[in-house]
């Protein structure tokens, strides 16, 4: 049986991976194992960047964002070599598996340790929620609340100055940030990769908002690296009564105190993970589905198609 396990957590920060670590640490614990906190993710494994952790280590960090670990994206963690130097530093310390935290690069880097016999589970941590294998990942909730409220508090002056307010989200590309806070906000417009941008189409809806719906402001919610959102702003201007004004949260979407959600979410996973390893199973990654928390190996969840977000586009238009 496992007697030594390692964590770490990689890529973008999300609100909810230090509930995740502190899950994994006290379950370990429980079950007499030995917990090894890797600093900067996959680079502090291959720089030997290693602490033993106690139940000290993690009190009190459920109720704060970003992660205790520290994160750090490593491009050159795809060379196996690379990964063998990892692996050395582990069997220097007898760590037999590891629980990843991050997203699908994470993941594919935890799949590929499996591959030359480390055991690793790989826990979804990121905002984006763009893991098709779950149906909510670690710190999107808590990220989706942080953006309803700057735009609830946008709408309050939009109002007040007969304005369009366009405000870009994160996404990487899924737009659940976008259609989820567009809906939540009740925004006329929402821009996302999946939906499609049509510039011209974009611009005849505010002007049939402001002339037939008489409405006094609008929202439009759009995902990044979709357009540029200062010149649309311009445009909206210019081509409708409304004046447009872009706002860009930006990464203050990663930071905050998780929501009781990702918090709950984050000490399921973390617990079923450390369940996995001691049953001698890596190359998987944990998921909830029908609220339920479950496994599949990442090399499988990584090929699931992207989750339909059909019914919520469908809903916004018949409530805007």
């Amino acid at each position: 049986m496992v007697k030594k396990i390692g964590v770490l957590t990689s890529g973008g920060d999300s609100p909810g991976m230090n509930a995740a670590i502190r899950a994994i640490t006290r379950s370990a614990l429980y079950y007499g194992l030995e917990v090894y906190g890797i600093n900067n993710g996959y680079r502090g494994l291959i720089e030997d960047d290693m602490f033993l952790m106690e139940r000290s280590t993690v009190s009190d960090i459920m109720i704060k964002g970003g992660t205790i670990l520290g994160s750090a994206r490593l491009p050159e963690f795809k060379d196996v070599e690379v990964q063998k130097l990892g692996i050395a530093n582990l069997k220097k310390r007898e760590i037999e598996a590891l629980v990843v935290i991050g997203g699908d690069g994470t993941y594919k880097g935890a799949m590929a340790l499996t591959q030359l016999g480390v055991n690793c589970i790989g826990l979804p941590g990121t905002i984006d929620n763009d893991i098709a294998s779950t149906d909510y990942t670690i710190g999107f909730d808590t990220a989706l609340n942080t953006v309803i409220y700057c735009v609830d508090k946008l709408r309050d002056t939009s109002s007040s100055h007969h304005r369009c307010s366009v405000v870009e989200v994160m996404g990487n590309r899924c737009g659940d940030l976008a259609i989820y806070s567009g809906i939540s906000c009740g925004a006329e417009i929402i821009i996302t990769p999946e939906a499609g941008y049509d510039e011209p189409s974009v611009l005849e809806q505010l002007r049939y908002f402001e002339a037939v719906k008489k409405k006094r402001h609008a929202i439009v919610i759009i995902s990044e690296k979709i357009t540029d959102v200062e010149t649309l702003a311009a445009k909206i201007s210019k081509a409708t009564n409304f004046s447009g004004r872009a706002t860009v949260l930006g990464h203050i979407q990663r930071g905050g105190s998780p929501t009781a959600f990702d918090r709950v979410l984050a000490t399921r996973m973390g617990d079923k993970a450390v369940e996995l390893l001691l049953n001698g199973i890596g190359g998987h990654c944990v998921g909830m589905l029908n609220n339920e928390i479950i496994s599949f190996p990442i090399e499988e969840a990584l090929g699931l198609p992207k989750k339909s977000r059909r019914p919520l586009y469908a809903l916004h238009e018949r409530l805007v």
